[in-house]
């Protein structure tokens, strides 16, 4: 792998040259404290909220999470080709934070793309297809162990990865709703909140646990282990985009991670499934 050895490689950290008379700086502190708090309030952070009121919700009527499922990639119409068309209008808007964060990160003429360290030679993309390979794996099986026994002790709810009806066309979706989450994810929980913390200063600890916390948050509607396992996972991911200043590999790993997680109960012979508990 060819990882930065430099740990704030790729993040701003201090102010640039002051600007020349008559040119505007760059965000205020308090400016940058309100445009945080509407990117997360269009996206993660919204999600985060209604995560953990439904966790309380869980307790106060005393749910048994072991017999409660929670669907994802829901079915959106009894009609097959209007589902297909609301789904592609789910991806495609959910990409729009993503869009929004791209344009706030290209402010006085810099590079969003290479702010979030998306650009360079062919060796750095082939370090980062490595790096993905090897947070998939350090992650997926880890919290492959953590589901199935944390929901065999009734603290996980059941999650069912595919509400979509057996159509042509049902694959394909899952699998362009894996890449727009680990986009969306990846981009707004790492990139753009790690570089904007650091903007206000934040020291690398406090902007790696700030990205964690806030993953671990928005998955607390699976119970507190998967939110806690989320939370580790968020720490190793910021870790990861610290040193190498590249977001590349979490996304791609963040694909395999859902891609396999949504296709493969799809296509995985049942009795795998049982032996799984899934």
């Amino acid at each position: 792998m060819d990882a930065q050895t430099t740990p704030d490689a790729g993040l701003p950290s201090t102010p640039g040259p002051a600007p020349a008379s008559g040119m505007q700086a760059g965000p205020t502190p308090r400016r940058l404290r309100f445009e945080i708090l509407i990117v997360l309030g269009l996206s993660l952070g919204q999600s985060a909220v209604f995560a953990i009121t439904q966790f309380i919700e869980y307790y106060v009527k005393t749910v048994d999470l072991s017999s409660t499922t929670s669907t994802l990639n829901r079915s959106r119409s009894s009609i097959a080709w209007i589902d297909f068309v609301e789904q592609v209008l789910v991806i495609g808007f959910r990409l729009m934070p993503v869009m929004l964060v791209l344009y706030l990160l290209s402010e006085r003429g810099r590079s969003a793309w290479r702010a979030l360290g998306l650009t360079g030679p062919a060796s750095k993309w082939r370090g980062d297809a490595g790096w993905a390979l090897i947070l998939a794996a350090s992650i997926g099986i880890p919290g492959l162990v953590l589901y199935l026994v944390s929901r065999g002790l009734g603290m996980t709810v059941t999650v069912d990865t595919s509400g979509l009806p057996d159509e042509w066309w049902a694959a394909t979706i899952l699998l362009l709703s894996a890449a727009s989450i680990g986009i969306l994810e990846e981009t707004i929980a790492v990139g753009y909140l790690v570089n904007r913390l650091r903007e206000l200063r934040w020291g690398v600890p406090a902007a790696i646990i700030a990205s964690a916390l806030l993953r671990g948050a928005y998955h607390l509607y699976q119970g507190w282990p998967m939110a806690l396992g989320n939370v580790a996972m968020g720490v190793v991911f910021a870790w990861v985009y610290v040193r190498r200043g590249r977001l590349g590999p979490l996304i791609a790993a963040h694909l395999l991670l859902d891609g396999i997680a949504f296709v493969g109960p799809e296509i995985a012979p049942a009795s795998w499934l049982d032996a799984l508990g899934l």
